[in-house]
This record gives structure tokens, sequence and C-alpha cells, in this order.
């Protein structure tokens, strides 16, 4: 598993990789623009070549681009729907030009209307994106399930990786999914124990697909089980707890993804070394556990 956090490219893209570095990540994920407006920040082929070169050297293996807050690829607005194109598509390309494995993207929100038009709408801008970009994959994140947002459920999520890939021509294959801890739990998923991360994992294959769950983030939650707020609170200090992000981060069907932190951190600024290198350990002893586990069931 490659653990990381999430990471500011202020000062230029290659500066998220030394920031990675000194955070001791094995990936990073990072917003290729402010994340709260509209205007894409343009790199050209220095900033590009300072990216690349700045990674291959370092320990980090994987990056992620986060999509932009603004997004509402489900809105029933078609100004926005088009303004969430224009700003997935750039995100894509960015991804593609950086050699990152997947742009991660909150579906949209159907806010008071009607659930399947939304995801409808939502999976005509998507297949859209991905027809206008190249390479880079899309992977769909669950969410809390607060208001209208789309992806709460597997059950949401595998209608719009469906809607998304309607036409063999749009790229289905570059659709996955990314998991987020904390929004499983506020959605009614109890994650805490093996057993119920086990259960979940066979859910979204059986729902899903086989190999659709493509990244992680790990993020303790503030808020209990079925809350629907999306509230993240530091690995191990919140209704998850250490235990909970053990079973997260040792499931062996994750094993070979990234997984991001998006934690406040201890100072507001996010996820420090201290706190990846917590979850890196709490990985090890979930996966001891594991072991520990085995024997024991099979005497019984």
């Amino acid at each position: 598993m490659l653990i990381g956090a999430h990471v500011s490219p202020a000062g230029g893209l290659a500066k998220a990789i030394d920031r990675g570095v000194e955070r001791g990540c094995r990936a990073i994920q990072i917003f290729n623009q402010s994340p709260r407006m509209w205007r894409p920040t343009v790199y050209g082929a220095e900033d590009v070549a300072a990216f690349r070169e700045a990674m291959a050297p370092s320990p980090i293996d994987a990056v992620l681009i986060h999509a932009v807050y603004l997004l509402n690829c489900a809105s029933e607005d078609p100004e926005i729907r088009a303004k969430s194109l224009a700003s997935l598509v750039h995100s894509l390309r960015v991804g593609q030009a950086i050699g990152a494995c997947a742009v991660v993207l909150h579906p949209g929100s159907a806010k008071t209307g009607d659930v399947g038009a939304a995801i409808a709408r939502a999976g005509e801008t998507i297949r859209e994106a991905l027809q206008e970009s190249e390479g880079c994959e899309l992977h769909l994140e669950n969410t809390a399930g607060a208001g209208g947002t789309l992806g709460r459920s597997f059950e949401e999520l595998a209608q719009l990786l469906q809607a998304a890939s309607a036409q063999a021509s749009a790229g289905g294959e570059r659709l996955g999914v990314c998991l987020d801890s904390c929004h499983l739990l506020a959605s009614g998923y109890d994650i805490r124990t093996v057993e119920g991360m086990d259960s979940v994992l066979r859910e979204s294959s059986r729902k899903l697909g086989r190999g659709k769950v493509r990244s992680l983030h790990l993020n303790d939650s503030q808020t209990p089980l079925g809350s629907n707020r999306d509230r993240h609170a530091n690995v191990g200090e919140g209704e998850l707890g250490e235990r909970g992000c053990m079973a997260f981060l040792s499931a062996p069907g994750v094993q070979q993804l990234p997984c991001i932190l998006e934690t406040p951190g201890e100072d507001r600024k996010g996820a420090s070394r201290a706190e990846v290198e917590l979850a890196m350990e709490l990985r090890e002893r979930g996966i001891r556990a594991r072991t520990r586990r085995r024997p024991a069931r099979a005497r019984s």
C-alpha cells in the first residue's frame, strides 16, 4: 500500500513532491488549481518536466489529483454542468501530463431533485470528460450522504459507473472508485472491525465489479456510524479509532492501492510526517493481527 497525504503545490508543481518527501509519503494527492475557484491553473512544459524530474528519484510512486469542490456534474443548471465539464477535463489532462494515476471526483449532488435524473446528468458529464481526455483514470469517490450528494452507497456508485460508461467509446476502463473511510462510516458502512471491513469490500466487488476500487482515502470520522456528516478527524482520534483504521488499512484486497490522508492535522495544516508514519504503523499492526487470527480460525 502506498500511504501518503494531500499536499499543496503552492510555489510550483514540483513543490508538491518536496512536501510529500518531507512527510515520508509513498503517494501524494494535490489540487491542480484552487479548490474554490473555477479559473484553472495553466502549467507549461517546464512545470511538468520539473514535476517529473522531482518525482523520479523520490520515494513517491503514485500521484492523485483531487477535482475542485465547485464541480457538480449532476447540476440541473446547464452552465454549472458546462463549467464542471471544463474543469474536469482540465484536471484529467494535467493528470495525464504529470503521470498521475487518477483524478478523484465527488460525483455531484441532486440537491432536492430526483436522484435518478441527477445520476443520468452526472453520467453524461463524466462520459464527455473521458471522451475529451486520454490516459488518466477517473475515480468516483463515495460520499457521506449529506443532502443530495451522489455516491453514498455502492448501489449509487454502480449506477454512476454504468451511466458514465454507457457508450463503448467513453473509456469506461478508465473509471474506478476511491473509497474514503470517513465517508463509509458516515454513510452506514461499519468498517470498524476486520469482519466489517472485509464484508464491505466483498459487497463492493459484487456491486461495482472486481478491480473497480482503485484508490483510498484514510480519514477518521468526528461523527458516528450512519450520521451522513462529512467531518474528518485525525487518524485514530475519531469514531473509527486505531482499531478501525487498522482494519481499513490491512484489508487484503487493497494492499496495492494508493492511500491518501486528508486529515485536519494537529495544527489544521493537514497530515504531518508523524501521522503518515502512524498510518503506516497501523497498517503493519493490522496485518500482523490478521496473520495471528488465521491459525486460530483454522483450529476452531
